[in-house]
């Protein structure tokens, strides 16, 4: 852990954790400390592309000799990772095509076999024990309650053959309340879902809407950068979730998984909500209530959208797409971040269906609006830039191609430091080009 940070006592706001102060100055691009995963899974779905151990991706690849389902870069990394890989090899050889438990129950099944195999503290555990993480369970409603019980029950079914004395279900409930409260998804430079991984220390920062460190990934280890400047005695703040939206919905987001409101200077001055919520040039403003009645509109499609993509066809999802956008567009101005929402959601059906040119006619109306609503240095820009780059370069749009890596990497050097291999290879990108 670098020295440059401390633990601090726990803060009185219900929910918020310990945090973390700098002892030390930051400047913005600094790493301020990284942390190795206490336990963590690669998604089923990058199996094939990414080592299961180091999460490199790799074409080289081979299978594990039993399940012939995890992979890996070599030798070195298979016998790293069969500790715990040894635990879903054994259930998936047996469960055959029926195993198939969710991502977080994986993660838990880990954790509880990582606890067994080495009780004593990890490298992660520097300032935080994975135990002592929040639950919130006196805050948990019916429906979440549902979930937890539903997970257990998953858990059973797949591992109690594998896994012996499992705990009982109160200290379940409570575990998995903690990994869902505290867990992160490793992503890659495209913001692309690779895994679920617990980070203790880095789950000791706490939440702001106007974060000063960004997280991102160097394989299974979670690096926290400054994006701006850090005085010694200043808090360090991270972002729990998307800031793309407006504070009210922000603080539901916030309240709803993490359990407290937030009182952080955007939340306070709401100073990008009227960019956010930007309704059109109108001769005659739309009426206060229609603005509103747009907005429950807009988050019911975003719900219907996002259980919509386990059983629709991806035509079906488009049309989705493009229906709300033309009855939100009689309202809301393209930048209205719930216009932009569904034209994210309309870019990637198309990417999906190999459609680039409808891909990037909504990037290319995407981007800026980004640039403009997310904090500087956001990866949500950054991942915009760099698939408007590779679809440009794809469809032989050369000068534009080079221009969005270029921004892309700017970005990325910044958030993943200049020696990450994610920007060697679009570095590398841009070299190719010349």
């Amino acid at each position: 852990m670098n020295e440059g940070i401390e633990g601090t006592e726990r803060f009185l706001s219900p929910g918020s954790g310990r945090g973390l102060r700098a002892v030390r100055h930051f400047s913005a691009g600094e790493l301020v400390f990284a942390c190795p995963a206490y336990s963590y899974v690669l998604t089923v779905n990058e199996r094939e592309a990414h080592c299961e151990n180091c999460f490199s991706r790799r074409e080289d690849l081979f299978k594990c000799g039993k399940c012939k389902q995890a992979h890996y870069c070599n030798v070195e990394c298979q016998r790293s990772d069969w500790t715990m890989h040894k635990l879903e090899c054994v259930a998936m050889c047996a469960d055959g095509e029926n195993w198939c438990p969710s991502e977080t129950v994986r993660l838990v099944a880990r954790i509880i076999l990582k606890q067994r195999v080495t009780p004593e503290r990890d490298p992660s555990e520097r300032l935080l024990l994975l135990s002592e993480f929040e639950a919130h369970l006196d805050k948990m409603d019916s429906e979440k309650d549902e979930m937890n019980n539903a997970d257990i029950a998953a858990l059973h079914h797949f591992y109690s053959k594998h896994i012996s004395d499992i705990p009982g279900d109160q200290a379940l409930t409570e575990l998995f309340a903690q990994v869902n409260c505290n867990g992160f998804t490793i992503e890659d430079e495209e913001l692309s879902h690779l895994g679920s991984a617990v980070f203790p220390d880095v789950a000791l920062m706490n939440h702001s809407c106007s974060p000063n460190v960004i997280v991102t990934y160097k394989g299974t280890v979670a690096e926290v950068r400054a994006i701006r400047e850090i005085d010694p005695g200043d808090e360090v703040f991270n972002s729990y979730i998307d800031l793309l939206y407006p504070t009210e919905d922000r603080k539901e987001r916030l309240l709803d998984s993490y359990f407290f409101s937030c009182q952080c200077t955007e939340c306070t001055s709401k100073s990008k909500d009227k960019a956010k919520m930007e309704t059109r040039k109108l001769s005659s403003p739309p009426e206060p209530e229609k603005i509103k009645a747009m907005v429950h509109y807009a988050k019911i499609v975003i719900e219907e959208f996002r259980r919509a993509k386990h059983y629709k066809t991806p035509s079906e999802l488009l049309e989705i797409c493009e229906l709300s956008l033309e009855k939100m567009g009689a309202i809301f101005a393209d930048t209205n971040v719930y216009m932009l929402h569904m034209m994210y959601q309309a870019m990637g059906v198309c990417l999906y269906m190999q459609d680039w040119d409808g891909a990037l006619r909504y990037g290319e109306k995407i981007v800026q609006p980004y640039s403009v609503h997310y904090p500087a240095y956001s990866l949500n820009v950054a991942s915009m830039y760099l698939k408007l780059g590779r679809l440009y370069l794809g469809l032989e749009k050369k000068k534009q191609g080079i221009r969005a890596l270029k921004r892309a990497v700017a970005i990325m050097e910044m958030a993943h430091g200049k020696d990450h291999n994610y920007v060697a290879e679009v570095k590398r990108e841009i070299q190719e080009q010349k």
